[in-house]
């Protein structure tokens, strides 16, 4: 009975408009002292000290430098120098401009770990330069909201530090590996509809007659953002050092690019940075927070063990089960954000991963997969929202095109379910 006032509490406070986190900890709160009813007032104590273990915990250090370090890059004009470096190599034509645009968002997942900040960088420069060349504001729109989602999928990552957490077994050093491959194999594929879809609806005629950066120039001017993946994975490799302190070296490499090289960061706009970056931080932490509460909740409930039964009992086999998981998560992507769906389905999940002995790290690029579908799947898709902002559209002009996107990541998942060598390949292949 209070297992179901759980989730019905939570539903009931997400349709009033609650935000998730407070749902989430609130539903929680309420069945812990339904549960603890006939024992004294210390039982809530189980509500603090859930909210404390939630974020105490080492791993999530790494995420307010990251999105710290998106933030930085985002304002230090290395989007606009990786775009024309881009431009110079590809040249210009019908759906080249599209393909930078995805190349970029690739690229500066190496530097960031926020999906939406990508979308933030790439779409102030790439947006505004594929309307001068004549694409549609929804079509730009939803090739930037796309081609950021990849940004969850190569390292750093702040779905995958989140996951770690979460699941015994899946380390970040094994877990950024992991998603190297399917990151590029997702970024390609965006390629295809992207370049398909221009050419065939005749958009950027006008792009044919801009003048062609110079190679050498644009490579001198966008080196300083190029090396940074290599240092910040270089490093981590090398074992200068662990995933959280190459957040914070990222953060000072960002800052000295952005005022000592390309000085297109000074000192008055640091307090506007610290404070967007806090503010976005704060959020991502206190969801993680409050959503201890819940799982604990869940645990003592003992909602999971039956529900691992259900499923593994329903006779679908195992990857019945798992296509089951995956729609289910891509309906609920449509209205969660990723780091929620981690925080709310991974606790009922393990022990279905365990029974079928599903690889922890491999599963994890799975459910990352999914994430970054659902960053770009309307009505609540957090990338499409921001490139969507930056083009002034509505979201719902985006859809003719970003379905054929969802399309393609959605065969590179598939992908990876059918050959996992796919994700596993390169951390076996490192000693993770």
């Amino acid at each position: 009975m209070i297992a179901t006032l759980l989730f019905a509490a939570f539903l009931g406070l997400l349709f009033i408009g609650v935000p998730i986190g407070a749902a989430l900890g609130l539903a929680g709160a309420v069945c812990i002292a339904l549960a603890n009813a006939d024992v004294q007032w210390w039982g809530l104590l189980a509500v603090p000290q859930n909210f404390y273990a939630g974020l105490a915990k080492y791993p999530l250090l790494a995420v307010p430098m990251f999105v710290l370090v998106g933030s930085i890059f985002d304002r230090s004009g290395v989007a606009s120098r990786l775009v024309n470096f881009a431009v110079s190599i590809v040249g210009r034509g019908p759906g080249m401009l599209p393909l930078v645009a995805i190349a970029v968002a690739m690229f500066l997942g190496g530097i960031s770990g926020s999906g939406p900040a990508n979308a933030a960088a790439v779409g102030a420069v790439m947006i505004a330069a594929m309307s001068r060349a004549g694409y549609p504001p929804a079509y730009s729109a939803s090739v930037v909201g796309a081609a950021a989602a990849t940004d969850i999928l190569i390292p750093p990552s702040i779905a995958f530090i989140i996951y770690s957490v979460l699941v015994p077994g899946a380390s970040v050093p094994a877990l950024f590996a992991a998603g190297m491959v399917p990151g590029v194999m997702a970024g390609l594929a965006l390629m295809v509809p992207a370049v398909w879809l221009a050419r065939r609806h005749g958009m950027g005629a006008q792009e044919a007659g801009m003048p062609r950066p110079p190679f050498w120039r644009s490579l001198r001017e966008a080196a300083w953002g190029l090396f940074a993946p290599v240092l910040i994975l270089g490093g981590m490799r090398a074992g200068w050092f662990t995933p959280t302190e190459a957040a914070v070296v990222a953060v000072f490499y960002g800052l000295f690019v952005g005022m000592a090289v390309h000085r297109t960061i000074k000192v008055r706009d640091l307090f506007v940075i610290l404070r967007e970056s806090g503010e976005l931080s704060a959020v991502i932490l206190l969801v993680v927070s409050l959503a201890g509460i819940f799982a604990y909740s869940l645990s003592t409930l003992g909602v999971i063990d039956p529900v691992t039964r259900a499923i593994v009992g329903s006779g679908l086999g195992e990857y019945g089960v798992l296509a089951l998981l995956i729609l289910m998560l891509v309906t609920f992507g449509m209205f969660l954000d990723g780091v929620s769906i981690f925080l709310i389905f991974v606790p009922l999940l393990l022990p279905i991963m365990r029974h079928y002995q599903w690889d922890p790290v491999w599963f994890g690029v799975i459910l990352t997969l999914k994430v970054a579908l659902g960053q770009f799947t309307p009505p609540l898709a957090v990338n499409l929202m921001v490139s969507c902002r930056i083009a002034k559209v509505p979201m719902e002009s985006t859809v003719r095109w970003v379905g054929w996107m969802l399309v393609s990541m959605a065969l590179v998942m598939a992908a990876v379910i059918a050959f996992p060598q796919t994700a596993l390949w390169l951390p076996r292949t490192l000693g993770y």
